[in-house]
C-alpha cells in the first residue's frame, strides 16, 4: 500500500480564495499607521494558520496600524529564539515550550491560545479500537520514543499501567497502523486521521484531552519587555487574530481555500485542507467562554499546571497573562 505522507509536527518527530466576512469585534488604530511587525509560525503554511492568513488578506492589521509579516516556522526553525531576540512581536508556540524556556531563563508570558483543547490523540482502527486509555493496555502503539513522556502522562492521568503499552518506535505516518505492523498511532488529531480520511480509510480518534491531557497548544507568546515597551502593538496584534479566526469559525471552507489560494506552492491539497479545518475548530471554539478565540481561563490553566509536572515541565500561573487579550476584546 502506498504510504501516507502526513503533515509533520515538530513535536511528534521528537524536535524541540473564498470572501471570508467581516469579523465582530470592533476595529480601532492602536499605534502609528504602518508599525512593522512579525508573528513567528510554528511551522510550515497550512490551514493551521488560515485565521492570520484572513487577518492578513481582510486588512485587520492594517485597520490597527500594523504591517504584519508572517515568518514561516519547521523542523530547523524553532519559535522561541526570534521572539527573545526581537525579530518577532509575538510567537506561535505551546504551553510545553514555553514552560520550557521560561526554565531556562526566556521571559515569555503566554497571552492567548488558540488551541484550548490539546491535538494529541491515539488513531486506531475500527476493527481493533482504542476509545479510551485503558484500552491501551496490551496494545502495540507506534510513535516517536521522544514522546514517552506524553503518553506516561496520559496513563497516570487515567490509572493506566504504561508497562502493559508496547511503544514501537515508527516515522510519523499512518502506514505502520493501516499495514498492520502497530495497534494504533500517537499522532495528531488533524493530521494522520485525516491523512487516512482521504485515502478512504476510517479510523478511530481518541483525542487525549477527553481524559486529562490538558496542554494549550497554539499559544501566542510574547516578552515581558515587549509588554512592557509594546503593549499597544500585541493588543492590535491579537485583535486582528481574533477577526481573522472569527471568520474562519464562521466558514471553515472558505479559510480551506483562501490558504491554497495564498500558497500555490506549498503543496496543498484543497480536500485535505477543508478536512483539517472541519477538524480543528473544535479543538480552538470548544465551549462556554472559551469559545471566544485565544481566550484562557483560571480552570484551564490549573489544569495546565497539572499536566506539565507530570510532563516534568515545571510552569506556574504567572507563565499566562491574560490581560492583552481583554484588552483587545474590549476594543
Amino acid at each position: 500500500m502506498t504510504s501516507l505522507i502526513p503533515l509533520t509536527r515538530r513535536r511528534l518527530l521528537g524536535v524541540g480564495a473564498a470572501t471570508i466576512g467581516l469579523g465582530a469585534v470592533g476595529l480601532r488604530p492602536a499605534v502609528a499607521q504602518n508599525a512593522e511587525v512579525a508573528l513567528q509560525l510554528s511551522w510550515l503554511h497550512s490551514v493551521q494558520f488560515a485565521g492570520s492568513y484572513i487577518a492578513q488578506q481582510q486588512g485587520y492589521w492594517e485597520n490597527e496600524g500594523l504591517k504584519v509579516s508572517l515568518n514561516t516556522g519547521g523542523p530547523n526553525a524553532p519559535v522561541e529564539p526570534p521572539v527573545v531576540a526581537g525579530t518577532a512581536l509575538m510567537g506561535i508556540s505551546a504551553a510545553d515550550y514555553a514552560s520550557a524556556a521560561v526554565a531556562q531563563g526566556a521571559p515569555f508570558r503566554i497571552v492567548a491560545v488558540a488551541m484550548k483543547r490539546n491535538p494529541f490523540a491515539i488513531a486506531s482502527l475500527p476493527a481493533n479500537p482504542v476509545q479510551r486509555p485503558a484500552d491501551l493496555v496490551g496494545k502495540r502503539i507506534g510513535m516517536a520514543v521522544a514522546n514517552t513522556p506524553v503518553l506516561r502522562a496520559l496513563c497516570a492521568l487515567n490509572d493506566v499501567d504504561i508497562a502493559g503499552i508496547e511503544i514501537v518506535p515508527t516515522q510519523y505516518d499512518a502506514a505502520p497502523l493501516v499495514n498492520g505492523q502497530v495497534d494504533c498511532l500517537l499522532c495528531w488529531a488533524t493530521d494522520l486521521p485525516v491523512a487516512m480520511a482521504i485515502q478512504g480509510i476510517d479510523s478511530t480518534t481518541m483525542l487525549m484531552a477527553d481524559y486529562g491531557y490538558a496542554v494549550h497548544s497554539q499559544a501566542y507568546i510574547v516578552t515581558e519587555d515587549s509588554i512592557a515597551n509594546r503593549r499597544a502593538e500585541i493588543v492590535g496584534l491579537l485583535r486582528g487574530e481574533v477577526q481573522g479566526w472569527e471568520d474562519y469559525n464562521a466558514d471553515t471552507a472558505a479559510a480551506a481555500a483562501l490558504t491554497v489560494a495564498m500558497f500555490p506552492d506549498a503543496g496543498l491539497d484543497l480536500a485535505t485542507q477543508e478536512e483539517q479545518a472541519r477538524r480543528l475548530r473544535p479543538l480552538m471554539f470548544p465551549y462556554g467562554d472559551e469559545t471566544r478565540f485565544g481566550w484562557f481561563t483560571d480552570d484551564s490553566v490549573a489544569a495546565n499546571i497539572e499536566t506539565l509536572a507530570l510532563l516534568d515541565r515545571g510552569a506556574n500561573a504567572d507563565l499566562w497573562d491574560r490581560s492583552l487579550l481583554e484588552e483587545a476584546y474590549a476594543g
